[in-house]
């Protein structure tokens, strides 16, 4: 991923790493897709199996931090290669944190399993937004293997997408309620399940400003996606 250095074994070093992120985001990548399928399905032994990969994630994020670490402190980079491995770093950190919202859709399902409320519930938009926040991750994993800030850009305006549809859902849940107040406890169990697919978009957003950050120098965080386009430019 990283331009060519004088030190042959730095250049080693950050492929290393950078490959020790993308078998990250794979492993995560893999947990989503259990979780999706325990929702849609309202599978108790899809839901066990995210919250198992939930501890191999939580270990190769200190392992990236240990090696990262190391490579600052006997390399001391400047410049590019000094952005590089601060995304990395975050880019690490975004990544368990898409693990934790994984186990927590993963724990809730089982909640919902184990209540015999499952077929009362109208997940099936829910299961829509999580595909969406799901290839929004990947895209940005893809967009930080090749450096590509036009991806990068281009996931910025998808995740607004999802943010769009978290919105509304929540307005047919609020619907929802007052139309039967016995709904209310289930339809909570629905929020907390949107809101933590809208946080996997979050994250994927996330990994996207820091490609940019990593090519451009430009920390595009909190800025409208009009000002990140005249940034990329």
């Amino acid at each position: 991923m990283p331009d060519k250095h004088i030190s042959t074994q730095f250049d080693t070093e950050l492929n290393s790493v950078s490959s020790r992120v993308m078998e990250l985001g794979g492993l995560v990548e893999s947990q989503i897709r259990q979780a999706i399928y325990a929702l849609a399905q309202f599978n108790g032994p899809a839901a066990d199996q995210v919250i198992e990969i939930e501890a191999r994630v939580n270990t190769m994020e200190i392992e990236i931090d240990r090696e990262l670490s190391s490579i600052i402190a006997r390399r001391q980079p400047t410049a590019k290669d000094l952005r590089l491995l601060i995304a990395i770093s975050k880019t690490t950190a975004n990544l368990e944190r898409v693990g934790d919202e994984s186990a927590k859709i993963a724990r809730m399902v089982k909640s919902i399993i184990d209540s015999g409320s499952a077929r009362a519930l109208p997940s099936s938009e829910l299961r829509v937004a999580a595909d969406l926040a799901s290839g929004l991750l990947r895209k940005a994993l893809d967009a930080f293997a090749r450096l590509d800030t036009a991806q990068a850009v281009a996931i910025l305006k998808e995740d607004d997408l999802i943010d769009r549809e978290f919105d509304g859902f929540v307005r047919k849940l609020v619907t929802y309620m007052m139309e039967d107040p016995r709904k209310i406890s289930a339809s909570l169990d629905l929020l907390f399940l949107a809101k933590a697919i809208e946080r996997i978009g979050d994250h994927a957003k996330n990994i996207a400003e820091f490609v940019i950050y990593i090519v451009k120098g430009t920390d595009v965080r909190h800025t409208s996606v009009e000002q990140v386009e005249s940034a990329v430019q």
